[in-house]
């Protein structure tokens, strides 16, 4: 197994549908693949983990960063893992638009940052910590 996390910035905010159409599209996908992961969507911006063999986790990343909706792409994390992290999700996703963050079990803060590089480059492991958080209440 192998796995990616990045985050990008959309060229421009998405909506509630086209948020559902691009779940909807990585779904099927993802399901031919054997691609599993999270999406997550907050202002304009997006992180998301890919996990799989590693072939077909580096077919999808080309794809992903020659996809014009989005800019910015920064890779955080990446390599070998000993067990796939979100086995059972062809691709949750969460959009922390629509979401009252403070009313999540555990919140803290940190439920609430950013999905930028700026918060994540300097200690780009956090981004598995808000990933598993996601994972635990979906």
């Amino acid at each position: 197994m192998f796995h990616i996390v990045y985050v990008s910035s959309a060229v421009r905010p998405f909506s509630s549908s086209e948020l559902v159409e691009l779940l909807s599209k990585a779904h099927v996908h993802n399901s031919n693949v054997g691609i599993t992961g999270m999406l997550l969507y907050k202002d304009g911006n997006f992180m998301q983990v890919i996990e799989g063999e590693e072939e077909a986790v580096r077919t999808l990343d080309a794809k992903i960063k020659r996809d014009p909706r989005h800019r910015g792409m920064l890779m955080l994390l990446q390599g070998p893992l000993t067990e796939r992290q979100f086995p059972d999700w062809s691709m949750g996703f969460r959009d922390l638009n629509a979401v009252d963050v403070h009313s999540i079990p555990g919140y803290t803060e940190f439920l609430n940052c950013p999905l930028t590089e700026a918060e994540f480059s300097k200690d780009p492991t956090r981004c598995k910590k808000l990933l598993m958080t996601f994972k635990k209440i979906m």
